[in-house]
């Protein structure tokens, strides 16, 4: 294994990592106050919990597809240190509006928040990933990228479970005070000047998304990494959409249960981000991406199954946690969900390793907004289709067998990477 930890200890990785480790705390702190308010607190009709997540989700994900040229042409043409220092000012900002959002339980604030938080982010993601290459030796680009991305979920975890436990009102004033500490760390994030010619940014989103996406799309092994990721970030998008009324309205269980779900899936896709690069040896590969997928796929058909079979116990009311745990299914519903996350993990880490090494260090952040955009234009697709199949009354539990089955297609643009790239 190429050593990665050691990382942790280098300016030259450590303030970006805490930076977006804050940031991605921060992000589903209060997307999970906001969530667990909405369907616990406002909201007593299970279509309307469904929908309201889906929304949320589409909301979050719809500036990925409108700003991600114009964020990574900045990014390629601009100190990325710079960028990272202004957008975690912006964030202050949004979390104040969102604090109120969450003291006064209204929902077209907390909406506001979560899209303005969907725009920073847009802003952030390039450069998260594209200045790995600039700072990082070459073996370390794909330790570096596990770190981020376990990093980023564990971050998930502890903002998720923040989050899920913490009253709104005490929420409120947390995302302020973490936004804060993410600007310091961000302030402490070394130089990383532009490579080689400035882009002009092309602030007309829809010429420009369409260019970027060109532009990258017909290089055949690029095509296979960002259609493979995006079909990781579908079926992604449903499924944590899904967790609450899931939880709630299927397995008739309680908050903290719906907690505990997100935080799994969290420490999956982390643990399965260090496993991988424990497997490829710091080498960036796609050969374990096929199989990767499919046991994402039959972990997925695992949940499915239990959950269609799950039968709540008579006259007991909402389950909590221990109770929930007692059930025959329980855990194995828990087993399921780890070892979607897992592979997940295990799947998509290489595939951002490979994006951010495979073009020139000019190009980095313009291919993953590229990436960025393909991927939120596919998450934006399934939360639509979500949404039309809630309101056409298909049930939560048969929407993770359309997951299941889209795994399958996930495996096939693994293979086909695979096949491209790593002939032998």
């Amino acid at each position: 294994m190429t050593p990665s930890f050691h990382l942790l200890s280098k300016r030259r990785f450590l303030p970006l990592f805490t930076t977006q480790f804050l940031g991605a705390f921060n992000d589903n702190l209060f997307r999970t106050a906001m969530v667990m308010l909405v369907t616990f607190r406002v909201y007593s009709d299970p279509k309307a919990e469904a929908l309201f997540s889906a929304i949320a989700a589409g909301l979050f994900i719809l500036p990925f597809f409108l700003l991600s040229a114009p964020s990574g042409q900045l990014a390629d043409g601009t100190d990325k240190a710079r960028i990272v220092r202004l957008v975690k000012t912006a964030e202050i900002l949004i979390m104040i509006v969102g604090a109120a959002g969450l003291l006064l339980a209204q929902v077209p604030l907390l909406l506001a928040a979560l899209f303005a938080m969907g725009v920073h982010s847009t802003f952030f993601g390039p450069i998260k990933y594209a200045i790995l290459p600039q700072h990082l030796h070459e073996d370390e680009v794909l330790g570096g990228t596990g770190l981020v991305e376990g990093g980023t979920y564990c971050a998930i975890l502890l903002g998720t479970i923040v989050g899920g436990v913490l009253p709104a009102e005490y929420a409120a004033g947390l995302v302020i005070v973490v936004a804060l500490i993410g600007r310091l760390a961000g302030s402490q994030v070394p130089p990383a000047p532009a490579q080689g010619a400035v882009p002009r940014v092309d602030w007309n989103v829809i010429r420009s998304s369409i260019r970027l996406v060109g532009d990258t799309m017909h290089i055949r092994h690029l095509f296979l990494a960002i259609a493979a990721i995006s079909f990781f970030w579908a079926m992604g998008a449903i499924l944590a959409a899904q967790f609450p009324p899931l939880v709630k309205n299927v397995f008739g269980a309680d908050q903290d249960v719906a907690t505990l779900f997100l935080s799994v899936f969290s420490v999956g896709v982390a643990l399965g981000s260090v496993a991988i690069n424990r497997l490829l040896k710091g080498t960036v590969q796609a050969r374990f991406a096929p199989a990767a997928a499919l046991g994402m796929g039959a972990f997925v058909l695992m949940l499915y199954w239990t959950t269609s079979r799950w039968v709540a116990p008579a006259g007991e009311g909402t389950l909590d946690l221990h109770r929930f745990l007692a059930q025959p299914m329980g855990v194995w519903v828990l087993v399921a969900l780890l070892g979607v996350a897992v592979a997940g993990g295990m799947f998509v880490v290489p595939l951002y390793a490979f994006l951010t090494t495979s073009v020139p260090k000019a190009e980095t952040a313009r291919t993953v907004a590229a990436n960025n955009i393909v991927n939120s234009g596919a998450m934006v697709a399934s939360t639509l289709i979500l949404s039309g199949l809630i309101r056409a009354g298909v049930g939560v539990s048969d929407t993770l067998f359309l997951v299941a089955v889209g795994s399958v297609g996930a495996a096939w643009l693994g293979w086909r990477l695979h096949c491209a790239c790593d002939p032998a």
